[in-house]
């Protein structure tokens, strides 16, 4: 196992830092935080120009056959640099289960038009009680005539209010054992009877509750097979755990930088604040932090890369990134002192996201439960 960034690798992280610097300055992070869309269309178009949508798609399908590792450097200078919009919806939550389960009609329709940027996609799945797990799955897709009919309500799906399709988790079978008759459908976004209702979030993300009254969808339009898809959103939670880490990683370490910056220009008693020893001692915590993150993160996306079991490795990582962005944000705004915590200073920009990041997909308790099951408690 080799975990250094390969040139190729190397060459990706510097130039999505820069491109990121230049067409998204906060300044636009911060429009696009008070928008009702929450990303630009023009940026949205130049990512796509660069193959990022496609990155880990094949290249029969338009796009550049590089490996999940590749997303996750990626995905860290996302978060370094905060992207808004729907590019981890469209690519982890949309792209990776079409390519992993989807039929070849499916991928055929799909895949290249994600990879040129002309569809949005997201990831239906939480409901009231706002859990990762089978049980909590409720929505019902009831069999009619070579079609099913959806009835339910979704709740935090990010980016429905601009996606096109919904992969959409219900429960068409009654079972003993939750994650048994759970099928993922392809839903048109448009559909009668699909409504949106944008929530208000403390990161300003756009996540919606999603109702969906009487949603006729095709059978073509089922992910995998009937009653078996929990083992494609588990799949997909896994993945996505791992990238929002690396997400999380990026915006630590961005805060680091701006908190050491800080120090070394911040004159007070005659002297730079990073002289003294509580501050350093902060930064050292920062940086210990951030190190740690980025380790485990990318040693979880190298074992899911290469098709070997990590659900141990996944949790670890979740339930440490996810705390640990938190820590290292609060830090940063104590360094800063009043002015850290105010809404105009980008160290809030990044402590917002910490709040929510660690919450996604499974908080640090969700996780620890699956590490003790890992271990034989």
């Amino acid at each position: 196992m080799d975990l250094d960034l390969t040139e190729e690798q190397v060459m990706l992280k510097k130039s999505a830092r820069d491109f990121l610097a230049k067409e998204c300055p906060k300044k636009l992070v911060r429009e696009l935080d008070g928008s009702d869309d929450g990303y630009s269309p023009a940026l949205w178009r130049r990512m796509a120009e660069l193959g990022w949508m496609g990155l880990v798609l094949p290249e029969k399908y338009g796009g550049g056959g590089s490996s999940f590792v590749d997303l996750i450097v990626l995905m860290e200078e996302m978060g370094y640099n905060i992207l808004p919009g729907p590019f981890f919806s469209t690519v982890v939550l949309g792209a990776l289960p079409i390519l992993a389960a989807g039929s070849e009609e499916q991928k055929n329709e799909f895949l290249p038009k994600i990879a040129r940027g002309d569809l949005i996609l997201t990831l239906a799945l939480t409901e009231r009680s706002a859990t990762y797990d089978a049980e909590a799955v409720t929505t019902r897709a009831v069999a009619d005539k070579g079609a099913y009919i959806i009835n339910g309500t979704k709740l935090f799906v990010p980016d429905a209010n601009v996606a096109d399709y919904l992969l959409c988790a219900t429960r068409t079978k009654a079972s003993a054992k939750a994650e048994d008759g759970i099928t993922v459908f392809l839903v048109d976004a448009k559909s009668p009877g699909v409504k949106y209702t944008l929530l208000k979030t403390l990161a300003r993300d756009k996540q919606c509750e999603v109702a969906l009254s009487n949603v006729k969808v095709p059978k073509t339009s089922m992910l995998g097979e009937l009653n078996k898809g929990w083992r494609i959103v588990s799949d997909t939670l896994e993945r996505a755990a791992v990238a929002k880490c690396a997400e999380m990683v990026g915006g630590a370490q961005a805060a680091l930088d701006i908190a050491v910056n800080y120090a070394k220009e911040r004159v007070q008693f005659g002297r730079a604040i990073g002289s003294f020893q509580a501050i350093q001692h902060h930064c050292a915590s920062m940086a210990t932090d951030v190190e740690c993150s980025r380790f485990i993160t990318y040693y979880a996306a190298w074992k899911l890369s290469r098709g070997l079991p990590a659900t141990m490795e996944v949790s670890v990582a979740k339930a440490w990134t996810g705390e640990a962005y938190g820590r290292v944000t609060v830090l940063g705004q104590q360094i800063h002192g009043g002015i850290g915590f105010t809404m105009d200073h980008d160290m809030h920009l990044y402590y917002r996201r910490a709040k929510t990041g660690e919450l996604l997909f499974g908080d640090g308790d969700f996780h620890r439960e699956i590490v003790a099951q890992q271990v034989g408690l």
